[in-house]
């Protein structure tokens, strides 16, 4: 799975990075947790990409509580055409939600050791996310998910799921809603995690209320 992770570029660095216009509000974070708004990239009508916040746990459109959301912070890659949840926003509503790394916990007998999993330099990437708009009585909430699937081998002896990385190559393609028969396989065959470093950290990332350097050392 995908439960916190980071983004501490500069504005400028984003904006670049994806063809963004404008950037609005952005604070460099340490520590991302579920349930708070996030920087998500969108394709808008016109082919421009446009950044907007959105909550990071996903409310189907269907769906009559909120509270859902909780268990929908993440996306299986294998189930995403089958599962009510995901199907239709696979199909409509993809995004790509910007990072500079994120966090796993490899399980060990003294404990659960975490790591921050990045590219040299802390440079940008983009986890493969959808997006979905959920409305009830006097309630409007625009939310998101993280699709994750099978680890690789560098990934696999901390965790046995990782987030899905859209290489730059493929924005375009994972962002144009025109393209309703996209195929997960050909996105994870570009090997996102190709440059990635596994670093172990001390445990000061656990608590989500740190917020700050010392939870990438």
């Amino acid at each position: 799975m995908c439960g916190r992770f980071n983004l501490i570029a500069t504005k400028m660095q984003i904006m670049e990075h994806f063809c963004l216009q404008r950037l609005a509000d952005y604070q460099p974070d340490y520590n991302i947790p579920p349930g708070q708004k996030i920087i998500t990239v969108v394709r808008l009508e016109d082919g421009s990409n446009k950044a907007v916040n959105l909550y990071w746990g996903l409310i189907p459109s269907w769906s009559k509580d909120r509270k859902i959301s909780s268990h929908l912070i993440n996306a299986r890659a294998e189930t995403l055409t089958e599962k009510p949840s995901f199907k239709k926003a696979y199909q409509q509503r993809r995004c790509l939600i910007p990072a500079t790394g994120f966090f796993e916990w490899q399980s060990t007998e003294t404990g659960k050791h975490p790591y921050h999993i990045h590219q040299p330099a802390s440079a940008l990437f983009a986890f493969a996310g959808l997006w979905e708009h959920w409305e009830h009585q006097q309630e409007s909430v625009y939310s998101c998910t993280i699709i994750t699937t099978a680890a690789n081998a560098k990934i696999a002896p901390i965790h046995d799921r990782m987030p899905v990385i859209i290489t730059p190559d493929f924005y375009d393609r994972w962002l144009d809603k025109t393209n309703t028969a996209v195929e997960m396989a050909d996105f994870l065959a570009a090997d996102g995690y190709k440059a990635m470093q596994l670093t172990p950290i001390s445990t000061r990332v656990n608590n989500p209320l740190h917020n700050d350097a010392e939870c990438l050392i």
